[in-house]
């Protein structure tokens, strides 16, 4: 077995491993669960009674906005739960056997995929109760959904990387929640970004989590043409930059988290 197959084949144990442990954790999918639907019925009635919008219902623009911030805050799980490890010891035993480093990450994030698909399906059924649809063809649907878990996938090495740089979790934790915040509001997830002041609205056109939504709602059809039409290239071209911003993600954080968790297992 080559080292390519037995990183694939180490990550599907891990996988199965960590799948496990959220069906022994239901707190862990109980609040992969409960946050969505707060988030929703909160935005969708408190914010939803106090913003209008050209051409479409505030419900409509809200939902991929949430889609996106459950996927930025739910991505904390999978740094959390690696510094839980980091501590109890459990990567000490897994250096002991004979796999592949990235395994451990590899197995950690696909298997958060299975909260981001439970998480997602929850604000779906959420959406459409409050008034959320779907106007495109569900070739465009299903596209905008694989978006919304390549995103998901790629932030889960972001939080990965936090996680074995800091290793502590309650450090962890904050260090987390202090970055999450700005980057989901100071988007275009509940406003649109032309209503926000010059230097502000340049950083959300160009924040990934905007670039992200823009194209979700696109592929959702849940766009205006009475609504002003974005001036940055990543939110003109919202489709290609969120697949590129995903991506590029990867490309930089994944090996970066390999390489961190290999300095932590050495000690």
């Amino acid at each position: 077995m080559n080292a390519l197959q037995m990183t694939f084949a180490d990550g599907a144990t891990i996988t199965k491993r960590n799948i496990l442990k959220i069906r022994r954790a239901p707190d862990l999918l109980g609040g992969v669960i409960t946050l969505p639907i707060v988030f929703v019925l909160l935005f969708a009635y408190v914010f939803g009674s106090m913003i209008e919008l050209p051409g479409m219902s505030y419900a409509e623009y809200l939902i991929p906005g949430v889609f996106v911030q459950s996927i930025v805050m739910g991505a904390q799980i999978t740094g959390y739960t690696l510094t839980q490890d980091l501590q109890k010891g459990i990567f000490d035993r897994f250096r002991t056997l004979p796999m592949a480093p990235s395994a451990v990450l590899v197995g950690q994030t696909v298997g958060d995929i299975v909260m981001n698909v439970t998480s997602i399906v929850t604000m779906a059924l959420m959406g459409l109760i409050v008034g959320w649809r779907i106007h495109t063809a569900p070739h465009e649907a299903v596209l905008g959904f694989l978006l919304l878990l390549l995103f998901a996938y790629a932030f889960s090495w972001v939080n990965a990387t936090v996680a074995l740089a800091l290793r502590k979790p309650e450090v962890f934790n904050n260090i987390v929640t202090i970055l999450s915040m700005p980057l989901v509001f100071l988007s275009n997830a509940y406003v649109d970004t032309t209503r926000l002041p010059e230097p502000l609205q340049t950083v959300a056109e160009w924040n990934p989590v905007s670039v992200v939504i823009q194209a979700a709602r696109e592929l959702f059809g849940n766009t205006s043409a009475a609504m002003p039409a974005p001036d940055a290239w990543p939110l003109q071209h919202a489709v290609p930059a969120a697949l590129l911003w995903s991506l590029l993600l990867l490309a930089v954080f994944a090996p970066l988290a390999v390489r961190l968790y290999g300095r932590a297992v050495s000690r």
